[in-house]
């Protein structure tokens, strides 16, 4: 199988480590990955801000990239649920506006064979038990896209269960939006802030050191107002804590 990383904008500038961890999780579970060089944005941020025709050749150049793999793994779930959910979309509406089906021809061969990470570890390569070891109380909070868009479901907690050494703990609102939504958090700053909090009081009151999600958009919004708050919990992508090993937290 020839699998694909893609990285995404937002941990290609800011959480770079989380790619690396990634990569070395899925190397331990015998999976060679490619690294196309070529990738870029996916178009979530144009799309989504309503310049739908200017998401279009970024759409055209990921279905370029990617095409060739037969499976693309994305530690982001909003970015994997651009491709999954709305690439279809855009390819249906270009049809209904009378620019044929040339779009939804040229994106299709992605659409099924895009991952998010967590999804790829219990569907694809059918395991649960990844052999990580993470002795610390930690708290999940399922993101919008992962839990709304491409129905996660329990994967991650499953994931997270079978760490060794690691306690979970129960997220009081854990269904409810951090706030964060990309430029909702922009147009809407009081109420993204007050979410913010909501979510942060929360995470402190289960008494967790770690509160780990599997998209970096949303723990950027939630570690910021932790930051500010000046609260004893971190957060922590889902793949660092997956590619930790006892060796290392010995």
């Amino acid at each position: 199988m020839r699998v694909a990383l893609f990285l995404t904008c937002v941990n290609d500038t800011l959480y770079p480590d989380t790619g690396k961890q990634v990569l070395k999780l899925l190397t331990r579970l015998g999976v060679e990955v490619d690294f196309p060089a070529a990738q870029t944005c996916c178009g979530q941020a144009h799309y989504n801000t309503g310049y739908r025709h200017e998401a279009e050749p970024l759409a055209r150049h990921f279905s370029d990239v990617f095409g060739e793999f037969d499976a693309i793994v994305t530690p982001s779930g909003s970015c994997g649920a651009m491709v999954r959910e709305l690439y279809p979309r855009m390819g249906e509406r270009a049809r209904a506006e009378g620019r044929g089906g040339e779009l939804a021809a040229a994106l299709a061969p992605v659409v099924p064979k895009t991952y998010e990470l967590t999804e790829f570890l219990v569907d694809v390569l059918g395991v649960t038990d990844v052999g990580a070891h993470y002795p610390h109380r930690v708290t999940y909070h399922p993101t919008c896209h992962g839990l709304r868009s491409l129905g996660l479901g329990d994967r991650p907690r499953r994931l997270l269960e079978a760490v060794g050494g690691l306690e979970l703990l129960e997220l009081p609102g854990a269904e409810e939006c951090c706030g964060f939504g990309g430029t909702f958090s922009v147009k809407n700053p009081d109420v993204s802030a007050a979410m913010g909090e909501d979510k942060v009081r929360n995470a402190v009151s289960t008494g967790a050191e770690v509160l780990c999600a599997a998209d970096n958009s949303c723990l950027m919004h939630i570690g910021g107002t932790m930051s500010r708050l000046r609260v004893g919990v971190r957060p922590v992508h889902i793949a660092e804590i997956l590619a930790s090993t006892e060796r290392e937290t010995a």
